[in-house]
């Protein structure tokens, strides 16, 4: 049976997955799920020790999402305003900065959201009825100065039928860059995740902000 969640930003909401969470380590059943990464998602920061189980488990689940962006945390935080990092300068990292790669190579989770994709285009062979996905995007900028409200909002104006956005969250990455975060979901037989992102996301206008768009979980309603 489904789980409902509601108000996720508030001390209430926090106290229902406390709540729900008691005597579990997931959501839903025994492993990782598109239902932690959806309500992880929604709680905009880390439940404090008056809520064990909702603490243990967000540590749980930032720890396997942190395989996704390797680059070491400088002490960013996260606050109503923008946040604030300062890496540590030197003569070297100064030459570097141009070419580092802040958001590392593809992880597991991305090769096995791409294999999933390819291997629901290739079944074709008999007809069906169109089904859902739920999609996790993580939506990388330029740089520190790019401004991530308008990001989103650049995100949040592509619309088509079947597309339906979720619950975003910013992510520190380091240098004072953050990435977007967000959810999704989508009717198969009207959206290609694959041209959304190449054919609205990552062209003009919206380049202006959005440097690249990576599919982190792709899984079926």
């Amino acid at each position: 049976m489904a789980v409902t969640f509601s108000d996720l930003h508030t001390e209430q909401g926090v106290k229902s997955v406390e709540d729900h969470l008691a005597g579990k380590t997931y959501i839903s059943g025994d492993q990782l799920s598109v239902d932690d990464v959806k309500v992880y998602a929604a709680v905009s920061e880390k439940p404090s020790d008056a809520f064990p189980n909702a603490s243990k488990w967000y540590d749980c689940v930032a720890s396997q999402l942190a395989k996704s962006f390797p680059g070491k945390a400088v002490g960013v935080s996260i606050g109503g305003s923008a946040a604030q990092a300062e890496a540590p300068a030197t003569a070297a990292a100064d030459e570097d900065d141009d070419d580092m790669d802040l958001f590392g190579d593809e992880t597991e989770e991305e090769k096995k959201a791409a294999e999933e994709r390819e291997a629901a285009k290739k079944d074709t062979k008999k007809p069906k009825e169109s089904g859902k996905s739920s999609v996790l995007m993580e939506v990388k900028p330029w740089d520190d100065e790019t401004d991530m409200k308008k990001l989103e909002a650049c995100v949040r104006a592509v619309e088509m039928p079947g597309l339906l956005w979720g619950a975003s969250k910013l992510v520190p990455v380091g240098y004072g860059i953050k990435k977007l975060t967000i959810m999704l979901t989508i009717v198969d037989d009207l959206v290609s995740p694959d041209n959304l992102i190449e054919d609205y996301l990552t062209c003009e206008p919206n380049n202006e902000y959005i440097q690249s768009v990576d599919i982190v979980a792709f899984n079926k309603i």
